[in-house]
């Protein structure tokens, strides 16, 4: 009986590839049952936990049908996404049936397929004395069909929990007319069964118009992959011209190693169709990374693809399974960054959390409360002129400034966006210790008949430092939309339709106080 014809349990897929078929094709006679051999892979890894597979296989097909098995794959391949590439002129390749297994050996998966059945068990007494005692399996305490939870969810997981293990986890062994909820020792199995499988496995029924050897291309979607980025940035004891090492961290979960691959990373936000949760071609220009690097070539280069950003490690690499490797990726000196000092006192009353503006207009007391912190902001150019101009894939930037003596001593970090060249990177990275503020309200006049709100208020910035700093301070006209500033003691920018700044010069252990009015109708 055919491999295909045993196992019961597989979970069949179909699959018809675009573009490499013709319509025409006839059924074909029988063939091989080789396991095919393939190249060095190619990996596209996405920062989105997933990753795109092509690799070269070597195939000796005989005339029409062919049994081919395929191991070397991923323990999380999503066998639906399988394309298989013909790379001879004028040979033909279909896949008529596909059988993916994910279920290799395991002492549970074997209990539960002699369930029913005797098994030896190996035992040692208290002196450490061998013994066979002979138990029969009543449940095996294996769950099976774990890819299907997600797809069935929570009730599908609960009832085949049930009938595989009657609730429980533990297996269920008769020994002597009696039973127990525990295994009496190490399981000794006569044989594996035949459709057990060592390793996850593609089972295609594949036809063909030529006999003879060929190469054809196998790619495929798998989870289990990552990848992201992350950046250090360096300040000099004084001034703010940064240097900035950045790195990419390649995650490989996905129950394969990958040797000598060719790997690129996809940078962008591909729309990628999730799972139900569990309960419980056109290119662009070609920039290179790794300016400053002297003699040494760039260990990336970026280009893009598509509406998204490409980054490709020049030097081909192997991935281990449940290994996390970093790259540099890019490093850049003379960074002209500044530090921005930001004073938001509004602090939000939590009592007035989701309120609408015609209720919040109406409340005297809503925006009386002060935040007394002065943010801190690291902001530069992502420009050539800055030294950097190239596109900027998400993730965590750390900052960190020389002591006199030389020593590294971490000032902040945060998160970055996809962040395109010629945009602005700015990071909060704290709250500055010297510096204060202090908001209020001075004046308060409404007239609900009228459709208007007088209100006024004061902010005081206090700058401890012995050097003048200067401050963004930022105001939320929160009572409407429509709205005109009638008093003002400083020039003032309008940010959008309820927030304005004012741009401030604070001298070294000294004060600065804002005024402003502002006028609400509707």
């Amino acid at each position: 009986m055919k491999n295909t014809q045993r196992i019961g349990s597989l979970s069949l897929c179909v699959v018809l590839l675009w573009g490499v078929l013709d319509p025409t094709n006839q059924a074909w006679a029988a063939g091989a049952d080789d396991e095919p051999k393939g190249e060095a892979p190619a990996l596209t890894i996405y920062n989105q936990q997933f990753a795109v597979v092509r690799q070269k296989m070597a195939l000796d097909l005989k005339l029409g049908l062919n049994h081919v098995q395929v191991t070397d794959i991923t323990a999380h391949l999503e066998p639906d996404s399988v394309i298989l590439r013909p790379l001879d002129t004028g040979r033909r390749l279909q896949i008529l049936e596909q059988n993916y297994r994910n279920d290799p050996v395991s002492q549970q998966l074997l209990l539960s397929l002699y369930e029913g059945k005797t098994i030896d068990f190996l035992q040692t007494d208290k002196d450490a004395n061998p013994r066979l005692v002979q138990g029969k399996i009543i449940r095996s305490g294996y769950v099976p069909h774990y890819a299907a939870f997600r797809a069935y969810g929570q009730q599908y997981y609960q009832q085949q929990a049930s009938n595989a293990q009657g609730g429980g986890e533990q297996p269920v062994i008769e020994i002597n007319g009696k039973l127990q909820f525990s295994l009496p020792g190490q399981p000794l199995f006569p044989a594996l069964a035949d459709d057990a499988v060592l390793k996850p496995t593609l089972a295609w029924e594949l036809q063909t118009d030529k006999p003879g050897a060929t190469t054809a291309e196998f790619s495929y979607v798998t989870g289990g992959m990552n990848w992201e980025a992350s950046y250090n940035a360096v300040a000099p004891p004084k001034g703010n011209a940064l240097e900035l090492v950045g790195w990419v961290t390649l995650d490989n979960q996905s129950g394969r190693t990958f040797r000598d691959a060719h790997v690129k990373l996809m940078a962008g936000d591909v729309n990628k169709v999730q799972p139900p949760p569990v309960m419980g071609m056109a290119m662009g220009a070609i920039s290179t990374f790794g300016r400053g690097g002297g003699q040494f070539g760039p260990p990336v280069t970026e280009k893009t693809f598509d509406e998204y950003h490409l980054y490709t490690l020049e030097h081909a690499t192997t991935l281990h399974d449940r290994e996390t490797k970093q790259v540099e990726f890019i490093r850049a000196a003379g960074i002209q960054s500044q530090m921005v000092y930001v004073y938001d006192g509004f602090k939000i009353d939590q009592n007035y959390r989701n309120w609408t503006y015609e209720n919040i207009r109406q409340q005297e007391s809503y925006g009386t409360l002060s935040n007394p912190k002065v943010w801190v902001m690291q902001e530069f150019k992502n420009s050539t002129a800055n030294h950097l101009g190239m596109p900027l894939p998400k993730g965590r930037v750390r900052f960190y400034r020389r002591d006199d003596d030389g020593q590294l001593e971490f000032t902040g970090e945060n998160d970055i966006d996809h962040t395109p060249k010629d945009e602005t990177v700015r990071l909060y990275t704290g709250s500055a210790f010297d510096m204060t503020g202090e908001r209020s309200r001075t004046e308060y006049r409404a007239d609900f008949n009228g459709r208007w709100i007088d209100e006024s208020f004061e902010i005081k910035v206090r700058n401890h430092k012995t050097v003048p700093a200067e401050v963004r301070i930022v105001e939320h006209l929160y009572r409407w939309t429509s709205w005109d500033i009638v008093k003002n003691s400083d020039p003032f920018k309008k940010v959008d339709s309820q927030i304005v700044e004012f741009v401030v010069q604070v001298p070294a252990d000294g004060e600065k106080i804002v005024n402003y009015k502002v006028h609400y109708s509707w």
